[in-house]
């Protein structure tokens, strides 16, 4: 088996080199989600993909198969690539049915594998499928197919985050009646917000393509919410500032007798000039009067009785309220919190009021 060096290129294009040389072996294209074509005497025999169901997939999941009649097959025909034929000849399949099974797989994986403009490919010479040679298809079909599933899909809703993210139906409806076929309906009652488009294809036993083509369908109707689009950049991480360290700063400092002088703090203060210039002010202006010395700051006055003196935050004691009394429901209140009762009123002057009336009539 010889073994070709990974390049990165164009899948499609190296598979017509691959089909013009008449080689036999795989082609195998990395990348998300990748898939590996496998070719005879350069005509494409089987096509794979982690995004599309294979062979057993889709006669197993569809109930055509019991899966029990599958695995057997594979325990008897794997080492010797019969598989296929084995199921044909035990007669559990019809050579149309198998036929046609396998053309839908090759063309499914075939897009997912060749529709990249760009991945890293490798071709390993001699290999060959377990499944046999079944049909026989020319690469330039299958290129052209693919080709024209790329169009399709970009007229029904040019976005191909929807091939690859977790389906997620939208919570409400954009329009109040909504008509879906039934593969759109299965898709939607299947959708739980984790499964991708490859899972669903998988579960419901349905091409790989056609499930993606339906969901765009119904992303273009506004029925699934769309992925959020991340930047291709690094990420940008904001740290926390630390407290307490020095910062130099250059601030100017606005005098009344003068220009403003910059004054330079941190590490910069020990590089600076030790006295600072000072500027006299112009000879047409008197010079201000000297300021009045401030009054010395008055002690802070002395902590209250109830501040704990063990409990203080670095140089300040802590105030802590006293604790109040538990009292029973409706107790009433000790006679030294319950205080005076207010004031109670006497009452309005009648005769006082009626006598300012009279003199403001007076007035008039």
């Amino acid at each position: 088996m010889t073994v070709t060096a990974t390049r990165t290129g164009s899948p499609g294009h190296l598979l017509t080199q691959v089909a013009g040389e008449r080689a036999s072996g795989v082609l195998v294209v990395g990348g998300h989600p990748g898939g590996a074509v496998f070719v005879l005497e350069g005509r494409v025999i089987y096509a794979e993909s982690p995004a599309a169901p294979g062979v057993g997939e889709l006669l197993t999941a569809s109930g055509r198969l019991a899966a029990r009649t599958w695995q057997n097959a594979l325990d008897l025909g794997t080492s010797t690539a019969r598989v296929g034929r084995l199921l044909v000849e035990q007669g559990h399949l019809t050579q149309g049915e198998l036929e046609l099974c396998v053309l839908g797989a090759i063309y499914d994986a075939a897009y997912f594998a060749l529709s990249p403009a760009s991945a890293p490919v490798e071709f390993l010479a001699g290999a060959t499928h377990w499944l046999g040679p079944v049909v026989h298809v020319d690469p330039a079909a299958v290129d052209r197919e693919v080709n024209r599933r790329v169009r399709l899909l970009d007229e029904i809703f040019p976005d191909a985050r929807v091939d690859t993210s977790p389906v997620a139906p939208v919570p409400r409806p954009p329009r109040e009646r909504v008509t879906l076929t039934a593969p759109q309906w299965e898709l939607l009652v299947n959708a739980d917000g984790q499964r991708t488009p490859a899972d669903l294809a998988l579960l419901l036993g349905r091409a790989g393509y056609a499930t993606i083509q339906e969901l765009r369908r119904m992303a273009a109707m506004g029925l699934i919410e769309l992925p959020e689009v991340r930047p291709e950049g690094p990420e940008l991480v904001r740290m926390p500032r630390t407290r307490g360290t020095a910062v130099d700063v250059q601030r100017p400092v606005v005098r009344p007798d003068g220009p403003a002088v910059p004054v330079i703090t941190g590490a910069r203060a020990a590089a600076a000039v030790p006295a600072p210039a000072i500027v006299a002010p112009p000879p047409s202006i008197p010079p201000p009067p000297e300021p009045a010395p401030e009054p010395a700051p008055e002690p802070p006055p002395d902590p209250p009785r109830h501040w704990p003196a063990d409990e203080t935050s670095g140089n300040q004691p802590v105030y802590r309220p006293p604790r109040l009394a538990r009292r029973k429901p409706g107790a009433r209140l000790p006679k030294e919190l319950a205080g005076e009762s207010p004031p109670v009123h006497q009452g309005t002057d009648e005769v006082l009021l009626k006598r300012i009336r009279t003199a403001l009539r007076a007035l008039r």
